[in-house]
């Protein structure tokens, strides 16, 4: 891995902002008195989560909400989002944009067709003969399958280079109704985009990172747990309780069998860059990986700052623990989401 770059909307709003701003929406009377409870009680409390960028001029658009609006959109701030990530990821990888023989994006906020990848390779003036590859559906999760799919596209040897790109556009996937689900679930996500330059050999950048082992597993029967929906043409996003517990328990199943592989322990991953899903998965995975708060905290702190950007997070919680010079050796990189799918891959720093 060569290069890190991410990318938000310009717009930040506070929990503070979002709650003044439903108060002032049509929406704050047309939900029921428990759903305007429990929205209170999540842009209240301490739930991990301070700001959040997203693609509107203003929170008042974030109220209108409907599939022409949602489209318009996510086909606005997609390609712009991912491209600019992109861009970031190459200039960090000192890798010209006519070098990428690969070019990998994923997203599950909006659809388009041809697909977002046609859209990178236009902006960044890629090479029209580059493999384009698009990913959808796996929400939350889909760095890791991207970058798994880079990794074995430079093994083949049929690519120096591959740039790795997830972009979700949360905003362009709002719905609101009365189920709590929902509503917790419009008070998590940001907009953002993250990407990776993957390359068969170390570049001229301060730290190398080798993509060492990896591991998936994919449930299928705790599928309802945590998904999209389609309903009068949009997307809802069904977010259930048990999300955290089921966090916790895959990635640490998905954790003991690399470190299994590799005849390691816990004590010898020196940098964690978790997913982090909310403040209530972040507790999870803590209290089941026997961890402190503080192997957490550069996923924390995106949290914090950011909110949930699902597939794009894990790409800034590796440039944020990049930037402060968290100490070389053994990285664990997860992801986990829709599905219920969690991925792992160790990583040598150095």
């Amino acid at each position: 891995m060569n290069g890190i770059g991410t990318a938000t909307p310009t717009a930040r709003y506070t929990k503070a902002d979002c709650w003044e701003a439903f108060q002032n929406s049509e929406w704050f009377l047309r939900l029921d008195a428990r759903a305007r409870a429990v929205t209170r009680t999540v842009l209240e409390r301490d739930n991990g989560i301070e700001s959040r960028r997203l693609s509107l001029g203003s929170l008042a658009e974030v109220f209108q909400i409907d599939p022409d609006t949602l489209h318009q959109r996510f086909i606005a701030s997609a390609p712009v989002l991912a491209a600019q990530a992109g861009e970031r990821a190459l200039d960090d990888a000192q890798v010209n944009a006519r070098e990428i023989d690969a070019i990998i994006v994923s997203t599950c906020t909006g659809y388009l067709c041809p697909g977002l990848s046609g859209y990178v390779i236009e902006t960044l003036g890629l090479r029209t003969g580059v493999q384009a590859i698009d990913l959808v559906g796996q929400g939350c999760a889909a760095a890791l399958p991207n970058m798994r799919l880079g990794s074995a596209l430079l093994a083949s040897e049929q690519c120096q280079h591959v740039l790795s790109i997830c972009v979700e556009v949360s905003s362009a996937a709002m719905y609101l109704d009365n189920d709590p689900g929902v509503l917790v679930s419009a008070c998590l996500f940001g907009d953002g985009a993250g990407a990776a330059v993957l390359s068969q050999t170390a570049g001229p950048r301060r730290r190398r990172i080798a993509w060492k082992d990896s591991e998936s597993l994919i449930d299928p029967t705790t599928r309802n747990a945590l998904m999209f929906e389609q309903r009068q043409g949009m997307l809802r996003n069904i977010l259930t309780r048990a999300v955290p517990t089921l966090a916790a328990e895959y990635a640490h199943r998905v954790l003991a069998a690399v470190l299994r592989r590799g005849n390691l322990s816990n004590s010898q991953i020196s940098t964690w860059i978790m997913h982090a899903g909310g403040r209530d998965v972040l507790l999870a995975l803590e209290r089941r990986l026997g961890l402190e708060a503080s192997d957490f905290r550069y996923s924390a702190a995106m949290l914090r700052e950011y909110g949930n950007l699902s597939s794009a997070f894990v790409y800034f919680v590796l440039q944020a623990a990049l930037a402060d010079g968290a100490p070389g050796g053994w990285w664990w990189l997860s992801s986990f989401g829709a599905g219920f799918s969690c991925h792992g891959a160790l990583l040598e720093v150095a």
